[in-house]
């Protein structure tokens, strides 16, 4: 049995806390530009605006990510408290938020610059996996997004909620929606005769399969607890992805036959 004890604050500069989720954003957001720019990309044209493409990302999954957040999970509280949505240094950030910040804004980049949305896009889905594998790393230190009581070696003990071992629902997100998806995702992109966008699709449908599974073992917020039956806010918004995922594939197909 493992006790979660971690300091969610990595280090202290000057009157500032540096904690490990901000360092899980920056670190997710540097290594995913580098592993494009070294291992993906090969025109200097779409490395050029892939570039300045890195600005437009961070705000949308700023923006995406908060806005996501209080439209998705916390809606009441902040249309009570609206000023407190700029708060964001207080936690609050939705994963489906900020996916829907990405595709708005690289669509609004590719279509200033006249480029397939796809490229863009492809590039973000196989490198995305490593910032959610910083991302959940972060989660399980700052002992958010707790798994639901286990009876398992494995369970973790979570002090600051109470002293009942729980499944490390986050770590199984970091395995899954980290790892697995990763590499799942670039032996697609590096098939022979790779279709543009396939990525893109097979992104959508596994990380909402794979967050769908992680859900199952996780606590639902206590704020809002199961939508319908034993479905959370989580497992239905992936269930969505899958099938948004499936749909616009099939139609994108069409249209390339």
């Amino acid at each position: 049995m493992f006790t979660n004890n971690f300091d969610p604050v990595a280090f202290n500069l000057f009157a500032f806390e540096i904690r490990w989720y901000s360092l899980s954003y920056i670190f997710g957001i540097l290594f995913g530009w580098f592993y494009c720019k070294r291992f993906l990309i090969k025109d200097k044209i779409i490395s050029t605006l892939f570039d300045d493409l890195i600005t437009y990302l961070i705000i949308g999954i700023i923006l995406g990510g908060r806005l996501g957040y209080v439209l998705f999970y916390n809606l009441k509280y902040y249309s009570q408290n609206f000023f407190e949505i700029l708060f964001i240094w207080e936690g609050g950030m939705s994963f489906h938020g900020g996916l829907i910040g990405i595709i708005a804004v690289t669509y609004l980049f590719s279509r200033k610059h006249k480029i397939n949305k796809y490229i863009f896009l492809d590039l973000i889905s196989v490198s995305a996996p490593i910032g959610l594998f910083f991302g959940r790393i972060a989660n399980f230190i700052n002992g958010e997004l707790i798994g639901k009581a286990t009876n398992g070696n494995w369970g973790v003990i979570y002090p600051q909620i109470d002293n009942v071992p729980r499944h490390p629902s986050q770590l199984y997100e970091c395995f899954l929606e980290g790892i697995i998806l990763f590499i799942m995702l670039n032996l697609i992109y590096f098939k022979k005769n790779y279709k543009t966008g396939t990525v893109s699709f097979a992104f959508l449908f596994f990380y909402g399969m794979f967050r769908f599974i992680s859900e199952i073992f996780r606590e639902p917020d206590a704020h809002i607890g199961y939508l319908v039956g034993s479905f959370s806010t989580g497992m239905l918004l992936s269930l969505l992805m899958i099938f948004l995922s499936i749909i616009l594939f099939y139609k994108i197909n069409e249209q390339q036959t």
